[in-house]
């Protein structure tokens, strides 16, 4: 099954949600794609200072950034993965989005890195997947790629693609993304952002990976782009590495426990 696969690499500025938006859609909309991967917090900015100024844009999961981006799910026959900081009573999540036409399903980030922890709680959402064209998309978010539990987790609730939308500022997980698509045998798309944003510098080289850890794309580390890749979806559900060899099979979970 042959599926359109994208990622948005955008430059926000911070706290100016409808410029950010714009310029997203702006990228978007000179290419198709069944499913857009967006990166974390991509219409908000990152580097909050204090919990009063991400309360500020933070949304509940059926506010007007939700109603936007299913607007233009409908108008142009895609889903959307986006990152977004939620709302919900008196907590804030680091979360993101996924919406297909007029429906939407919330993760909320397992994993909370640095400075997040001091803002948001962390997420209680666990992990899901969701049919995108009759694909299984799984959604974790930035420092979850860390953690081989995230997309393990993903992978045996059948995911055949990984969303990954990101802020990342650390070197690694453009290599690290390799391996988690090749030892759970699923493509991956991360999103990531680029620029300096109050004293952080974001690494951009937001990619697309194969099942076989092959990459596919890798954008610049410097400038605001979207790429898409036409993927054959099914192959994310071969896990054999040889004949006799089943990555899940194989298992032995219970040898596993601490």
């Amino acid at each position: 099954m042959e599926f359109r696969l994208g990622v948005v690499q955008n430059s926000p500025k911070f706290l100016k949600a409808p410029q950010n938006l714009k310029a997203c859609f702006e990228l978007m909309d000179k290419q198709d794609a069944d499913l857009w991967v967006l990166p974390e917090f991509f219409a908000s900015g990152y580097n909050f200072k204090t919990r009063k100024e991400a309360a500020k844009c933070a949304e509940t999961a059926n506010g007007p950034l939700a109603a936007l981006l299913k607007a233009y799910s409908v108008r142009n026959g895609c889903a959307i993965v986006a990152g977004f900081p939620e709302k919900a009573g008196a907590k804030l999540y680091n979360s993101a989005m996924l919406v297909d036409g007029a429906k939407s399903r919330t993760y909320r980030k397992t994993h909370l890195f640095g400075g997040e922890k001091k803002f948001f709680t962390p997420g209680d959402t666990g992990f899901w997947t969701e049919k995108v064209k009759g694909v299984q998309v799984g959604v974790m978010v930035c420092f979850d790629w860390f953690f081989p539990e995230a997309a393990r987790t993903l992978a045996l609730k059948g995911a055949e693609v990984i969303a990954h939308p990101s802020n990342l500022v650390l070197p690694w997980a453009p290599e690290g993304m390799k391996i988690r698509s090749l030892e759970n045998r699923v493509f991956s798309a991360t999103a990531n952002r680029v620029g300096v944003e109050r004293g952080l510098r974001y690494i951009g080289q937001s990619q697309m990976v194969s099942p076989n850890g092959t990459l596919l794309v890798r954008l610049g580390p410097d400038q605001p782009a979207a790429a898409v890749v036409t993927i054959d979806a099914w192959t994310a559900k071969n896990k054999k590495v040889h004949p006799a060899c089943d990555l899940f099979d194989d298992r032995r979970p219970a040898l596993y426990a601490r």
